[in-house]
């Protein structure tokens, strides 16, 4: 006897990827938001499905139990999952002795609303009958308990229908025991509860799944397995880099992996634009998915609009986040969908009524939508932190009166510094029909930062003279850039993003060349003086890197100084006597390296920087750096203001 799917077994094969389980549903767990909070407190950029609870490979779990409810969000692979054990069965990879029966339940709708008398006993002996099975045949193999049954999608009936297959299948399961079976929905079914069934939920996909379903979905849609590895291996590369951390959080949900690969298939890159892609996603989730599937709803919330919806989570996200909450309690978030449906017409505005519909509006969002998650008992956050971060910065681009908005801007931009707000700030800026304004704002911001620093201000003021003395072909932001970080940790990343002449330090103009060459000797003397012990390859290697008129052409005078400076050191053929040097005359002839250095390139600047000054200039500098990605992304702007900003980069406050 086959299984009663229709399903292309071939493409399910190759691209199927084993789940792991939950042995405990998450909306089961007795755990307090700062529980939730401390797992993810090694995080910048926390994975909001990340528990302390471990999962388990879906055939541990399988294997376990004979009577089980599989949970999960919307797309994380309830119904592949049904499908790829009555494959297994089939093949005789899994219970081999039994006959798997894959069911849609939604399939069965119109039996039920015809009021036929329906049961899963004559579904069964109907079956069976295609097959030429007579009903004792197929009776013997019920009471023998010889079925595997796969029931999809119970969260895809009608109220009626889930109290009807509720009892049809809770009687059969007591009277024919010694069947297995599994039935899905997805997470948040509260009303019913089938008595003698093990409750599980479906695990996030981990790194490592991540990688092998995009491995098996580029192969399979390629015209051979040979380009299609190389296309995940793109994909993969991709996809961990630093910048991609929101894509790769929405990757761990299989729909939305999906929807990334075919994104990726079409230009082997992610969009510039990524609230696009974000949307897309949200359209899945929201009305999509159901869609594709033919699943209409009873609407618990129907007098919202998809407008409406998307308003109320963008108001639930952007309160949140602003409140740097990733976690929050059930009744918080009931007052926020409370305080939205008095805004609405036609709303009884009791508070009873109220409160009610409120509860119901939370409970479709998360069980329709799954956008909403029951992490724990009656603590929620969004199903993907990249979603909350989204609609944050939707709700603040949808103000359409001028001065609203730029009150909203001007607010965002005061995050500027602070790096969880990176994603929100990058995604209005992509979002602005025209971010002129706001990245002035932000440039201001940065400034503001360090104005009072007499230290940086005095520093920054150097630096600008002397780009102005070089007179080089490369862009005077860039050349403060590079300055900026010569004596501190050389980070040139900044440089190379306002001039990418600076990616190549050997082909830098000959002037900025000979200054990097005399930093990396004081920075090597310095690290001489600092070691306990002599190490002779180190004290070499300095020695010999002062050798710089080999190298460039010096101003006479310049090249005089150097050598009498030079003319100090040790000899290099006794080892005790550098040692001896080192100790005695070594930090006074540091000294006088760097007064060279000052008077002769305006170098050698000791910053002596205490500890909270090293975090505001790392702060600030980070804070440029991400300026220029805002105003290199593919935002909508004036060239004029871009211009105009990226000059005006690491100068000196005005008021200096």
């Amino acid at each position: 006897m086959q299984s009663a799917f229709d399903l292309t077994q071939p493409l399910l094969e190759q691209i199927y990827v084993l789940i792991n389980i939950l042995p405990q549903p998450s909306n089961q767990r007795w755990l307090e938001i700062s529980d939730l909070q401390d797992i993810q407190s090694a995080f910048f950029r926390p994975n909001l499905a990340s528990n302390n609870q471990e999962s388990l490979p879906c055939i541990e779990m399988i294997s376990q139990h004979d009577k089980m409810i599989i949970l999960g969000k919307p797309g994380a692979g309830k119904t592949t999952f049904l499908q790829y054990l009555a494959l297994q069965c089939i093949q005789e990879l899994y219970k081999a002795e039994l006959v798997p029966i894959f069911i849609q339940l939604r399939s069965l709708d119109l039996d039920i609303a015809e009021g036929q008398e329906w049961s899963l006993v004559k579904y069964l002996v109907q079956l069976g009958h295609r097959y030429t099975l007579s009903q004792e045949q197929i009776m013997i193999l019920i009471e023998q308990g010889k079925f595997l049954l796969l029931l999809d999608g119970f969260d895809e009936l009608s109220d009626s229908e889930n109290e009807f297959i509720f009892k049809e299948i809770s009687q059969f399961a007591k009277s024919y025991y010694k069947n297995v079976i599994f039935l899905t929905s997805r997470s948040g079914i509260q009303k019913y509860h089938f008595q003698g069934f093990n409750y599980v939920e479906i695990s996030d996909f981990n790194a490592e799944q991540i990688k092998e379903f995009s491995q098996k979905w580029f192969v399979a849609t390629a015209t051979n397995k040979a380009e299609g590895l190389i296309k995940a291996e793109q994909f993969i590369e991709q996809l961990e880099k630093a910048n991609n951390q929101p894509i790769r959080d929405l990757g761990v949900t299989p729909i939305l992996l999906n929807l990334i690969c075919s994104v990726f298939k079409e230009k082997a890159s992610f969009p510039t634009k990524r609230a696009k892609l974000y949307q897309a996603g949200l359209d899945i989730l929201l009305k999509k998915w159901d869609q594709a599937r033919g699943i209409q709803r009873d609407q618990i919330y129907r007098y919202l609009s998809l407008a409406d919806k998307i308003k109320l989570l963008s108001q639930i996200a952007a309160t949140t986040f602003e409140q740097n909450n990733y976690f929050f309690e059930s009744s918080d978030i009931l007052y926020l969908i409370e305080d939205y449906l008095k805004t609405l017409p036609n709303v009884k505005s009791d508070s009873e009524t109220l409160w009610l519909n409120s509860e119901a509006v939370l409970k479709a969002i998360e069980f329709q939508h799954g956008l909403l998650v029951e992490r724990a008992k009656d603590i929620y956050s969004f199903s993907h932190l990249t979603f909350q971060e989204y609609l944050t910065a939707r709700k603040i681009v949808a103000n359409h009166a001028p001065h609203i908005l730029q009150q909203e801007l001007s607010n965002l931009v005061s995050h500027t510094h602070e790096l969880r707000w990176r994603e929100v700030i990058l995604l209005t800026v992509s979002m602005l029909s025209n971010a002129d304004f706001m990245l002035q704002e932000m440039r201001r911001q940065i400034d503001v930062l360090v104005e009072q620093d007499k230290t940086l201000q005095e520093f920054l003021t150097i630096i600008a003279e002397k780009v102005k003395l070089l007179q080089t072909p490369y862009r005077a932001s860039a050349v403060r850039a590079f300055y900026f970080t010569l004596f501190q940790n050389r980070d040139y990343n900044l440089a190379v993003s306002l001039d990418v002449r600076f990616a190549s330090l050997d082909n830098l103009p000959e002037a900025i060349n000979l200054d990097l060459t005399l930093v990396r000797a004081l920075t090597d003397s310095l690290t001489l003086l600092k070691s306990s012990e002599l190490n002779m390859k180190k004290f070499l290697n300095f020695y010999f890197s002062l050798d710089i008129e080999k190298k460039f052409v010096l101003d006479p005078i310049f090249n005089q100084a150097l050598q009498s400076l030079k003319s100090e050191l040790p000899n290099l053929e006794n080892k005790k006597e550098i040692q001896v040097w080192l100790q005695n005359n070594g930090q006074e002839w540091v000294e006088k390296l760097r007064n060279f250095l000052w008077q002769y390139r305006q170098l050698g600047y000791d910053l002596n920087l205490s500890t909270s000054q090293q975090q505001q200039w790392q702060q600030y500098y980070r804070a440029n750096q991400f300026l220029v990605e805002c105003l290199q992304s593919d935002c909508q702007m004036t060239n004029d203001v871009r211009e105009l900003i990226e000059d005006s980069l690491l100068l000196p406050s005005p008021t200096q």
